[in-house]
């Protein structure tokens, strides 16, 4: 009887599917987008982006011209918003210390951890919805609030610097 069941025949290895490598295949090509998504790295740290209708370049003239905007009195303060969540609420003044009129008016707002790595990158337009001109000479005050500022920040007083100006067109 032995011998009968060590005479059978082997299965031939080549009519048999590698099942178990298949479907490895397919479960790693189906999660693969997915895990790339979740866990790339952002390119710049945290950032939200809040400036509608606003183009990411500035001519020379305008790059040359933000030397005469200036971002003056910067206060912090904290305030409970109207579904009992604290807002933390920047205000300052934008200062147009040029001979031309701007248009439109963003700020970039870093908050930093102890290690002063940015947890908080935002970007906002400063000058109003739609914009008002801010004329040579003029200061407008402005106020931003952050409703989901880190838990990481290091309390000091973040880095506020021009991100982007657009000067008024004369007709």
């Amino acid at each position: 009887m032995q011998q009968i069941l060590h005479n059978q025949p082997d299965p031939d290895p080549k009519k048999q599917l590698p099942i178990i490598p298949i479907l490895g295949f397919l479960v790693l090509v189906a999660i693969a987008p997915v895990l790339w998504i979740a866990l790339r790295a952002p390119e710049a740290g945290p950032s939200r982006t809040a400036v509608p209708g606003l183009s990411a370049k500035m001519s020379p003239e305008e790059q040359a011209y933000a030397k005469s905007i200036h971002i003056e009195n910067i206060v912090l303060s904290r305030a409970e918003n109207f579904i009992h969540q604290e807002v933390t609420i920047l205000d300052a003044d934008a200062v147009n210390a040029g001979q031309q009129s701007v248009a439109a008016l963003a700020v970039t707002v870093e908050f930093f951890d102890d290690m002063h790595q940015v947890v908080l990158r935002e970007t906002r337009g400063v000058l109003g919805t739609p914009p008002a001109v801010l004329a040579p000479g003029q200061k407008r005050s402005f106020s931003i609030s952050f409703d989901r500022v880190p838990a990481s920040w290091n309390l000091q007083q973040p880095s506020v610097h021009l991100a982007y100006l657009q000067l008024a067109t004369v007709k």
